[in-house]
């Protein structure tokens, strides 16, 4: 009875697929399709072919969607873990799937194939802080086979007993080692290595409080292990904190590699790895902007694409129309590229997955 319940639950109509996409806006030439639902929809991971997996901050639960008949739709929903603590992050490595939680990071081996669901998962580490002001992850393994993953400030702005905080981690999961790999991280959410030099990217969310205007939150390039970003000192690279700057040198500390704009959110970001886009390389970075929360007049709620070949990094606007004046339906959380060149973007707001396809016929 258990597995006729789950099975229905998982056959249910992508009703997302109501949600406005007129409304967006892309280049001529790209069209944006819904192709699955899941709710609070955060950080996803490709896992075999037809099957992506997705997780979630506020729902506790991490989703295995299946595209069963290969169209691109992903029609089939299960629920692989639940009851977890902010189950945002997830990585999936040679059929096993890693998630983060906020004090833990599970293992789910044969993720793609296990049918007795729920599953419980295998304890990695709980070797984390329970903090869970910015305590939801991101995680990623890294080109040397280790698991990377941030840890937020517990705070707005403040220091902290725990080094650890404030930073982006890499974890041995043969020794079960932590390491600090980048210091005066705020509130990184997204991070990626470029396909050529290797260097790490990756966003940051500034401090709030400083007005409408200031800190920019940032995209930052990491060029050597160990360097620090600012954090609580220095904002943006070149505001200093009023309450914990303390006389230290800017030069001390890495500037932003682009500045993004205050309270814009950003956080799932990927390079661009396919072939299917035009005038799209492997410098291409695409950013999600989750949008502000607190700004008097909302911005974010969109798509921006990078171009790091570029001396500084150019910025330009790829989907924007999640919001409508000052109401957003929809606020993009992560992307990844998929198999044909495609990207999946998840949006936690309406639930959804899309797909930004390029058909070279104009909308």
């Amino acid at each position: 009875m258990k597995y006729i319940y789950l099975l229905l639950l998982s056959l249910l109509p992508i009703t997302s697929q109501a949600l406005p996409l007129h409304l967006l806006k892309l280049p001529e030439g790209y069209r944006i399709t819904t192709v699955a639902e899941a709710e609070n929809a955060r950080q996803m991971a490709l896992g075999e072919p037809g099957i992506l997996f997705v997780g979630s901050r506020r729902e506790g639960k991490v989703y295995r969607l299946q595209d069963r008949d290969g169209d691109g739709v992903f029609e089939q929903r299960e629920i692989l873990l639940r009851r977890q603590n902010m189950p945002s992050g997830i990585a999936y490595r040679n059929g096993t799937l890693y998630v983060a939680a906020v004090n833990k990071i599970l293992r789910i081996d044969d993720a793609g194939h296990v049918d007795d669901l729920p599953v419980k998962g295998q304890l990695v580490t709980d070797r984390l802080p329970d903090a869970s002001h910015h305590g939801w992850k991101y995680l990623k393994f890294g080109p040397d086979g280790q698991l990377y993953f941030n840890l937020g400030a517990p705070c707005n702005t403040c220091l902290n007993t725990d080094p650890r905080f404030a930073t982006i981690l890499r974890l041995n999961l043969d020794s079960n080692k932590q390491s600090i790999i980048a210091h005066g991280v705020r509130n990184s959410v997204g991070f990626s290595w470029h396909p050529t030099t290797g260097e790490l990217w990756f966003t940051d969310n500034g401090r709030d409080h400083l007005g409408d205007d200031q800190p920019d939150d940032e995209l930052n390039r990491l060029s050597k292990t160990g360097q620090h970003f600012g954090f609580p000192y220095i904002h943006a690279g070149d505001i200093p904190d009023p309450e914990l700057y303390d006389g230290q040198e800017f030069s001390l500390y890495q500037p932003p590699a682009l500045k993004l704009g205050a309270h814009v959110a950003p956080l799932g970001l990927t390079f661009y790895t396919g072939n299917s886009y035009p005038k799209t390389s492997s410098h291409s970075l695409f950013i999600a902007e989750h949008g502000s929360w607190n700004r008097s007049s909302k911005v974010g709620y969109r798509v921006i694409k990078v171009d790091t070949a570029n001396t500084p990094p150019t910025q330009e606007v790829f989907v924007e129309g999640w919001l409508q004046g000052e109401k957003a339906w929809g606020r993009p959380a992560d992307i990844i590229v998929d198999r044909d060149g495609s990207l999946l973007i998840s949006d936690d707001k309406a639930g959804a997955i899309y797909r930004v396809s390029y058909t070279g016929k104009q909308q």
